[in-house]
This record gives C-alpha cells, sequence and structure tokens, in this order.
C-alpha cells in the first residue's frame, strides 16, 4: 500500500509549531487541497477548527495533541505515524445546523460540531419556548441558557451543564438547559437525531438571547431552528486503543 499523502496543521502555541516543524522533516508532505489525511496538531480547538475548514471536504483528519484536554485527538508520537493512518479507525460526525432570525428579522445560518447554545446577554433571565418538529413542547423555560448537543460534543459544554453522555453510534441529541429556574424539576431531553428544534424567545427585546453554533454567535436573536445535516460528514481518524467511542464510554464511569 502507497503512503498516503499528508498535510499537517497546526495551532499557533509553541508546542504545537515545534511539532509542526520536526513533522515536516520526518515526513513529506503536501498542502491541504492535494492531501489525503490531514493531521492536526494543537488542541480540541484546532481540531474544531479544522473540522470546520475541512466541512466541504471528505478528507479525513488524524489529530496529535499539542493542547490541553486533547478529547477529540490522539496521542502525540512522531514515530510510526504512517502505519498508524493505515491502522487508524474512522469515526463519521454529523454537524448541526443552526437557522436563526434576530428581532430586527435578519436570518443567519451556520453549522456546530460539538453544540448550539442560547445564553442570556444580560442579567435579565431568559425566557424561552420549546418545540419539537413543530410541537410546542415546553411554554416557558426560564434560564440562562439551553443547548443541543451532538454525541460528540455531550461531553463538553454539554456535561458541564449537567447534561447526558451520549454513545456515537445512539443517534441521539441532547436537549439540555443551563442554570433553569423554571420549570424546576425539567432537566432536558435525550432526542431522535432526526428532529428538528425550534426555540423561541419570549420577550426578546426585554431578555435578549444570543446564539452560538461553535465558533459564530448572533445576537438579540428571536428564533433559533437546530437540526442535524445528515447529507454533510465529516471523518476522524483514531488509534485503535484511543477510540472516540472508547472515551466517551469511559467519560461516563469518571468519578
Amino acid at each position: 500500500m502507497s503512503a498516503p499523502r499528508i498535510a499537517f496543521v497546526a495551532g499557533p502555541t509553541p508546542d504545537a509549531r515545534a511539532a509542526l516543524a520536526r513533522l515536516k522533516q520526518r515526513y513529506a508532505s503536501v498542502t491541504v487541497p492535494r492531501a489525503d489525511i490531514v493531521v492536526a496538531l494543537g488542541g480540541d480547538g484546532l481540531m474544531l477548527h479544522t473540522l470546520h475548514r475541512l466541512m466541504s471536504s471528505s478528507t479525513p483528519i488524524f489529530g496529535m495533541n499539542r493542547g490541553t484536554v486533547g478529547f477529540l485527538l490522539n496521542t502525540y508520537r512522531e514515530t510510526g505515524l504512517l502505519q498508524r493512518l493505515r491502522n487508524a479507525k474512522q469515526v463519521t460526525l454529523n454537524p448541526l445546523i443552526m437557522q436563526v432570525t434576530t428581532v430586527r428579522g435578519r436570518t443567519t445560518q451556520a453549522r456546530a460540531i460539538n453544540e448550539v447554545s442560547l445564553l442570556r446577554q444580560t442579567r435579565q433571565t431568559a425566557k424561552i419556548a420549546i418545540s419539537i418538529d413543530g410541537q410546542r413542547r415546553l411554554d416557558e423555560l426560564a434560564c440562562d441558557g439551553v443547548l443541543v448537543a451532538t454525541p460528540a460534543g455531550s461531553t463538553a459544554y454539554n456535561l458541564s451543564a449537567h447534561g447526558p453522555i451520549l454513545p456515537l453510534g445512539a443517534g441521539l441529541l441532547a436537549l439540555t438547559p443551563i442554570s433553569p429556574f423554571r420549570p424546576r424539576r425539567w432537566r432536558g431531553a435525550i432526542l431522535p437525531r432526526s428532529v428538528q428544534v425550534t426555540f423561541d424567545v419570549m420577550e426578546p427585546t426585554r431578555r435578549p438571547v444570543s446564539a452560538v453554533a461553535d465558533f459564530t454567535e448572533v445576537q438579540d436573536v428571536a428564533q433559533v431552528i437546530v437540526t442535524e445535516d445528515s447529507h454533510q460528514a465529516l471523518t476522524l481518524l483514531f488509534d485503535p486503543e484511543h477510540h472516540l467511542e472508547e472515551r466517551i464510554l469511559k467519560e461516563q464511569f469518571q468519578p
């Protein structure tokens, strides 16, 4: 089997830039558009940037951690890279589509790998109504915010907000409130990946809310619609012993 054409990308930190220089000396590399595989050097932030950069491409990404947590990346190792790439297991991720309408009627669309979140902009508690596939399920959620997370994103902000961890192959999304005040007992929902979630902001002028999809933030929103983009598939590569599904499973047993 011939060696794949590799493109290296790196984050701005000294560790990531030094790793980039060493790997380029050790392995032949090409530009990103010509690559069979992109090797990303950095943390989870860089991986998200790389996934967005390659959103319209089918090029798989093999990340090596030169950041802090590195949940979406493999262990950094300079030797044996070609063999690791040949043995790597694929994980396919589908992003979320966020469709936003602001109080002024402006519309915006963005995609998210981890989650779409709505957040209050001021000291005023947000009041948000929630509909699933056009049916109103919650007339008024008084909260700091609310989010919809993918399985890959369920261990990130969603977990910090006490949302459930979702296995990759479960075909589910997590709907999780952020610091809910009313209703007292509502702690969110687990939804099929095929649903359309609609958030209607109540009193959007008095209680302004922003919507965030990874790196895109829109302020003063009136309505946000979230769906999964089933036609857009992103491919990550993992060492068999550090597969993403195993990491997500382990997170459910952390003390």
